[in-house]
């Protein structure tokens, strides 16, 4: 299976929330209408780090309500510890995203997920992530607002 059909089998998943709870929007975008959109380098639940295109697919994640984000993050990438104020759940859809829950970004704690692969942020619970030789598509879909914030004793912060 290809990762674009993955994608367009995975993501409908990740938005019934998003149908549930708002008015919903009719919303068709094939991938190149997603490339497309504005992206920016840091945003509401965004990591900050240098590199990582950040694109707001559907709702506003700074607001009150469901939002769904696409991150573009570059190979060799790493995302130290980190929280957020909400549930979240992501599908990879390019590349492998190196993902693990704890304080401190440690290799041993990450688990390989590869494009189709499906994970979840819980609320206030810290994770990090990084990419080695393959950038990393993934998609994230919360309930706003969001935000990020840092394990204060972690090393490199961006």
């Amino acid at each position: 299976m290809t990762t674009r059909l993955m994608a367009l089998v995975l993501l409908p998943l990740l938005t019934v929330a998003y149908a549930a709870t708002v008015p919903f929007l009719q919303l068709r975008l094939p991938p190149a209408e997603v490339d497309a959109m504005q992206a920016h380098e840091a945003g509401s639940g965004t990591s900050g780090v240098a590199g990582i295109r950040t694109t707001v697919v559907a709702g506003e994640p700074s607001l009150p309500g469901p939002y769904t984000i696409r991150l573009m993050i570059p190979s060799n990438t790493r995302i130290q510890a980190h929280t957020h104020r909400d549930n979240r759940s992501a599908v990879v859809v390019a590349g492998v995203w190196y993902f693990g829950y704890g304080l401190v970004a440690k290799a041993d704690a990450e688990k390989a997920l590869p494009a189709g692969s499906f994970y979840t942020e819980p609320a206030g619970v810290a994770h990090f992530a990084e990419t080695k030789a393959e950038p990393v598509t993934v998609y994230i879909t919360g309930n706003g607002p969001t935000d990020t914030r840092y394990v204060q004793d972690t090393a490199a912060r961006p």
